[in-house]
């Protein structure tokens, strides 16, 4: 299974504890097991498939829909429809772009540490906001901390050019990610679904 570039330090400062407690008692190093374990399942990061149509939009994290809102209006992407999807703490952490594009917006908005299933999580929590520019029009996803989390990732900048499915960052510890979608894009999920990031498809582009 491979990792989230995040983890390999965790880990390894983990594991590092583990071999130097083990030299004094075996018994540190047997309990320190099952933290390590856990972080291994935190930051696992599998790959992931984009369906064959190329204009069809996937889910930027993995999770539950909790908000499909249309006529959303976001402050660079403009009149959407948004997507909000809520990850737990036994979802795949690593968030990835929803379809190809360029970033030309990055945002970081500090911020309360609410829940983030809550819908108003998207105006009050921390927050990290991609403005993409693409084929369709302008889009923005959002990384929203939630009451656990404590720290968002985001690997890329300004000007950097992504394809559908790739990775782009990573929330530590379950929250929420909230897609903009520019209206020639139809949302094809609805609240209550299951989402997988880089696979899933949550939009097609209208014809």
């Amino acid at each position: 299974m491979r990792l989230a570039r995040d983890g390999a330090f965790t880990i390894g400062v983990m594991s590092a504890v583990a071999v130097v407690g083990g030299l004094l008692t075996p018994v540190f190093y047997i309990v320190m097991l099952i933290p390590i374990a856990m972080a291994f399942w935190f930051y696992r990061d599998p790959d992931r498939f984009p369906p064959d149509d190329p204009s069809a939009w996937v889910s930027p994290a993995d999770g539950r829909v909790v908000e499909v809102t249309s006529g959303a209006e976001d402050q660079y992407a403009g009149m959407t429809t948004k997507i909000g999807i809520f990850m737990n703490g036994f979802d795949v952490h690593v968030n990835r772009f929803p379809t190809d594009g360029t970033v030309e917006e990055k945002r970081y908005v500090p911020g309360k540490k609410w829940f983030a299933i809550a819908p108003k999580a998207s105006d009050e929590n921390e927050r990290m906001y991609v403005g993409i520019s693409t084929g369709q029009g302008r889009a923005t996803v959002v990384q929203v901390a939630g009451i656990m989390a404590r720290r968002i990732v985001s690997y890329v900048k300004v000007g950097n050019k992504l394809a559908r499915g790739e990775r782009y960052g990573m929330i530590k510890l379950g929250s929420r990610v909230d897609i903009y979608m520019p209206p020639s894009v139809n949302p094809v999920v609805e609240v209550g679904s299951k989402v997988r990031a880089g696979e899933t498809i949550i939009g097609v582009v209208n014809e």
